[in-house]
């Protein structure tokens, strides 16, 4: 369906086409975006071709249903943070009970129930090795279920982006 055949009033806020899925509209904001977060509804709106406040209206509404947010993304290692690792964490019982926990640390960046060798994997974020050590020796395998842990230590970070769109 082309961009010229969808009708949009000034006062349409849906995000979201027939089907349930992300419409256009909804897809060329969110790219312009993750292109820059701090792009103004005005910029956004000449490039997608709704008005300012038609714009404002769908982020906010983007925002509401938690399909985007926009937030600053740091350089872990400019803040301070010089050790990144990805921790394999094997559970015996609740695997959701461990990820609950797990994803309440304060180092925990991402956290993700899977299958394969790991139950969970984390994305951990520490100040140094100290820090790392003492996250998952206190923090993580103290956890009630945490059978046994993986550490894989982020020597360099090859590529690290958030702007795959919305394909």
């Amino acid at each position: 369906m082309s961009l010229e055949s969808v009708v949009v009033s000034e006062m349409d806020t849906a995000i979201r086409d027939s089907k349930g899925g992300l419409d256009q509209l909804s897809k060329r904001i969110i790219e312009q975006l993750q292109e820059d977060g701090r792009r103004s509804y005005a910029a956004i709106a000449r490039a997608v071709g709704l008005s300012e406040a038609a714009t404002r209206q769908r982020v906010q509404k983007l925002l509401d249903e938690r399909v985007i947010q926009i937030a600053a993304v740091t350089d872990a290692a400019a803040v301070g943070f010089h050790r990144m690792a990805l921790l394999g964490v094997n559970v015996e019982g609740d695997i959701r009970s461990v990820a609950d926990k797990v994803s309440g640390l304060p180092e925990a960046e991402y956290v993700v129930i899977c299958a394969g060798q790991f139950d969970v994997l984390v994305e951990l974020i520490c100040e140094d090795d100290a820090h790392l050590l003492r996250t998952i020796d206190e923090s993580v395998r103290t956890i009630p279920g945490v059978r046994s842990t993986e550490t894989f230590v982020y020597l360099q970070v090859a590529k690290e982006n958030y702007q795959w769109g919305t394909r």
